[in-house]
């Protein structure tokens, strides 16, 4: 039979992809991705009719891409994109089942998020952003980073706002978001942030260009990217003098870590991060615990350590 690499089998990629940004409302990030492990399994299927790509040929692939070095955390993503993609396919009648609906990827080692301690974000944050170039652009920088942490947004919800979410914020003291899958939550914003977001509000006209939207903009006057923002928080950081890597993700796992911490409600952790699951949250419980022990260590007079040893006798 035909190899399914054919100009009607970009299209229904091309089609799938659309269904992904406009009905499931997916971020630029993870279309990439998807499009990426969808041209993976057009090499696989390569000299095979859709219908030909069984539950036993997904495995193989699965298992192959695996012994490549794959971790299992791509190779989740990949399955859920081949997943997707072949449930279109079923819709559609090219497919009689769904080959990868019973398939798993291998187990995945569990990672902790990175987050920064209370200090570590004061002394980010406390440290004026310095531009050479304009002093608007430092206004702006401050007013993302504060509201990164104040409030937990992610990356592309932040560049998405629109200047129409200074009112909710500067009067209520509130910000409304659009998160993935188009789930709308409205997100609490702390004090420093609503200053730094008012200093920006003076500043903005002079820099946007007539009848741009987009609450924070770049130097062209139009709505600033995600990687121009990723980029600015690190040079942020190396001249606050951060002692790791610090991207905009870790100011979203430093606020829900701490916000945790402090109150205990995971619900409402989960509802200000809008994750659609309770298990996306417990993860920061594995953070709060790590901080709790290391305050045990430091403070129970039976956990102390001497010179890198326990108090247990030598002869004991």
């Amino acid at each position: 039979m035909a190899p399914p690499k054919t100009p009607e089998d970009d299209a229904r990629i091309a089609e799938y992809l659309r269904y992904l940004a406009h009905e499931r409302r997916q971020s630029p990030h993870t279309l990439a991705n998807y499009r990426r492990d969808l041209r993976r399994l057009l090499e696989a299927a390569e000299g095979c009719s859709w219908a030909q790509c069984d539950a036993l040929f997904i495995r193989r692939q699965i298992a192959r891409l695996h012994g490549q070095g794959l971790s299992g955390r791509s190779l989740a993503r990949l399955l859920s994109a081949w997943r997707g993609f072949f449930r279109r396919l079923e819709h559609a009648g090219v497919v009689e089942a769904n080959p990868c609906a019973g398939v798993k990827p291998p187990r995945r080692e569990k990672r902790l998020p990175d987050a920064l301690s209370v200090e570590e974000i004061q002394g980010l944050l406390d440290h004026a952003p310095a531009d050479a170039d304009d002093e608007r652009l430092a206004c702006r920088d401050q007013a993302m980073f504060e509201l990164f942490y104040s409030s937990g947004l992610r990356l592309a919800e932040l560049s998405g706002l629109d200047v129409d979410a200074l009112a909710g914020i500067l009067q209520e003291g509130e910000v409304r978001v659009c998160g993935k899958r188009n789930r709308e939550r409205l997100v609490p914003v702390g004090e420093k942030a609503r200053a730094a977001l008012r200093a920006w509000a003076g500043m903005r006209g002079s820099l946007a260009a007539p009848g741009e939207r987009a609450l924070f903009v770049s130097l062209r006057g139009t709505r600033i990217s995600m990687r121009t923002i990723q980029k600015r928080l690190e040079r942020h950081a190396l001249l606050a003098g951060a002692r790791v890597h610090v991207h905009p993700h870790m100011l979203r796992h430093s606020f829900a870590s701490h916000i945790l911490q402090s109150s205990g409600d995971l619900r409402a952790v989960q509802e200000m991060l809008g994750h659609a699951s309770i298990a996306s949250t417990q993860v920061y419980t594995h953070l709060d615990f790590q901080h709790l022990s290391k305050v045990y260590d430091a403070a129970h007079p039976r956990a102390r350590r001497k010179n890198g040893k326990g108090n247990t006798p030598d002869n004991a």
